[in-house]
């Protein structure tokens, strides 16, 4: 009697890391020429906590591609990829095969995240246009003067979440920024005048919360467009957001 546990074919991994919202990469094999231990079709699965389904060969060629597979996932991008199954050469991977092989690795990573304290005429607008952009956007209710904002509580905080603090009151803003400072994300945004968001920030220093967490703070919050209304100042934050995520400068491109 065979105890070998059953493994998941890589598609279904795949699927169960997608619907559980975890990143992962597949690699298929798409094309071969000459020896190779792996056929087209060949497929194996890469998740973001190393687990591993279904193969590519085996040995160093599999080796190759895994390498290949965990550089995708943290760049979060795909990308077609040439193997040669020798020693020495280009996209040599150290065996004897002698064939070659071409290998399409996909990396799929949930979307990122905007979650909106405090929501209102900016939070509208901006929840729109985040969607638009390709994000996944969470609201939270606020009660103005509370201590605390138990919304966040449930919010999946990882480092592709941007969170941004436009509340009615600074105290419900530190509040927000307690529940969050800790977590891994690159981005707390907070509204309001450069007074206020110094006072909020000398407060968190006062009790011991380090520059490097506070320097992920943008405060006061979005870039420097020069709009006033609701829209024109979502448009900032949103922008100030895609430019810490993409390493943009956000400086004008033309000459």
């Amino acid at each position: 009697m065979n105890d070998e546990p059953v493994r998941p074919h890589p598609v279904l991994a795949l699927a169960q890391a997608i619907s559980r919202n975890e990143p992962a990469a597949v690699a298929t094999v798409v094309e071969v020429s000459g020896a190779s231990p792996a056929k087209v079709g060949a497929q194996i699965v890469l998740q973001s906590d190393g687990t591993i389904t279904g193969t590519v060969g085996g040995g160093r060629l599999e080796a190759a591609i895994l390498a290949d597979a965990r550089e995708a996932l943290a760049a979060r991008h795909s990308l077609l990829k040439h193997y040669a199954l020798k020693e020495q050469g280009e996209d040599a991977v150290g065996t004897l095969c002698g064939g070659e092989l071409t290998v399409f690795i996909q990396s799929y990573t949930p979307a990122p995240k905007v979650v909106i304290v405090g929501g209102g005429h900016i939070g509208r607008p901006l929840q729109t246009m985040a969607e638009a952009a390709g994000f996944e956007t969470v609201v939270v209710d606020v009660e103005a003067g509370r201590g605390a904002v138990p919304g966040l509580q449930q919010i999946e905080l990882t480092t592709d979440t941007y969170v941004v603090l436009i509340t009615t009151d600074h105290v419900s803003d530190e509040a927000a920024m307690r529940q969050v400072i800790d977590s891994p994300i690159p981005y707390i945004g907070m509204i309001g005048s450069r007074a206020k968001c110094q006072i909020v920030l000398d407060h968190l220093r006062a009790d011991g919360y380090a520059e490097d967490a506070l320097a992920r703070v943008y405060a006061p919050i979005g870039l420097d467009l020069g709009g006033p209304t609701p829209g024109e100042i979502a448009v900032a934050i949103l922008a100030e957001i895609i430019a810490v995520r993409r390493g943009g400068s956000g400086q004008k491109r033309s000459l």
